[in-house]
């Protein structure tokens, strides 16, 4: 199948322009924009992330997404990611059953631990069990997806005896990813249960996560199923020129790494060190051609089914954003096809 394409946003609180941040209620809307415009610039998928901290506005991600699905047609509407976790998995399933019904089956979900941990105190998760937390939950989840009754039994919630879950979904089995940041053993969490991964990839080379995608192949193969698809999340922003585009997410970028590196300890991140990220890491900041060839290059050492660019990134403007968007969507997925295309492997004829 031909490679696809999507968009990620965490819906981080952008600026004005005169530098004062919009509220909540108006990034929200503006995230509703942002999927219109994806649909029409030619994506295949629109992903909303789910956070509960005053730097991101969305905290529900099924409602944001039901709003997009309202204005659209196409495109396909997922999150990015959905905190298993802290969730109950057969809550996120109706959640997304409905989104399925609503958008006449365009529902998707990435299932991940996440890389913020406020939920669990938020929801009452302790950390210690941050590991089975997700382990159970996904094998529930793993389970409800077929639709069928369902008995469960774990130390995370409630049992289940021969249980149905409704609404049914309009096209079930629901796509369902396991966002993975880097871990062997949550790609040999993808690999049992059968689900598509997609890889977090956000700073350095991509190729350096070869390895997890060997592994994955390998594991699937032991388990005797043909491989599902693998996809990458990663950074990036499109303008008409490098210079362009790199100045403008630069100052953005900084804010928001260094915002949160303050709470990890990170040191912060230098103009050089951003610059190096966008020639040789995971930050695929520049011009239509520049961020085409660098996906072709990433698509092709991985054997991608899908590269999903996450667009925005700290105060960065909605207007720049929706620019970005369109770039992306009309001048570099055109031109990925069309380098993947010209690169016949040996021995096939042109």
């Amino acid at each position: 199948m031909p490679i696809q394409f999507g968009l990620h946003t965490f819906g981080d609180v952008t600026a004005n322009a005169d530098g004062t941040l919009r509220t909540h209620a108006q990034v929200l809307r503006d995230v509703v924009a942002e999927g219109e415009a994806a649909e029409a610039a030619g994506f295949d998928f629109f992903g909303v992330g789910e956070h509960h901290r005053e730097d991101f506005a969305v905290s529900a991600p099924e409602v944001v997404l039901a709003a997009i699905a309202a204005r659209t047609h196409r495109i396909r509407l997922g999150s990015s990611v959905t905190v298993l976790s802290s969730d109950d998995p057969v809550r996120v399933y109706q959640r997304f059953a409905t989104l399925d019904g609503l958008s006449n089956g365009r529902a998707e979900v990435i299932l991940g631990r996440g890389s913020f941990t406020e939920s669990f105190p938020l929801f009452g998760y302790d950390l210690s069990a941050y590991h089975v937390l997700f382990e159970e939950k996904l094998a529930l989840f793993a389970q409800l997806r077929r639709e069928g009754a369902v008995t469960w039994q774990g130390r995370t919630r409630a049992p289940l005896v021969e249980q149905r879950v409704y609404p049914t979904a309009e096209s079930a089995p629901i796509p369902t990813w396991v966002g993975v940041g880097g871990s062997p053993e949550s790609v040999g969490r993808a690999a049992r249960h059968g689900l598509p991964l997609m890889l977090a990839i956000i700073g350095g080379p991509a190729k350096r996560f070869r390895a997890y995608v060997d592994l994955y192949h390998r594991l699937c193969g032991e388990l005797g199923w043909a491989v599902p698809p693998i996809g990458v999340h990663s950074p990036g922003y499109v303008a008409e020129t490098d210079a362009a585009a790199r100045e403008e997410f630069w100052h953005a970028y900084r804010g928001m790494h260094d915002r949160i590196g303050a709470e990890r300890g990170w040191p912060p991140i230098t103009r050089e060190a951003f610059e190096h990220e966008c020639d040789h890491g995971s930050q695929y900041v520049g011009s239509p051609e520049t961020v085409a060839r660098k996906v072709a290059a990433t698509v092709e050492a991985l054997g991608l089914s899908r590269f999903d660019l996450k667009y925005s990134a700290g105060t960065l403007a909605h207007d720049r954003l929706v620019r970005g968007i369109t770039l992306f969507g009309t001048e570099v997925i055109p031109r990925v096809r069309a380098l993947m295309a010209a690169r016949v492997p040996a021995g096939t004829a042109a």
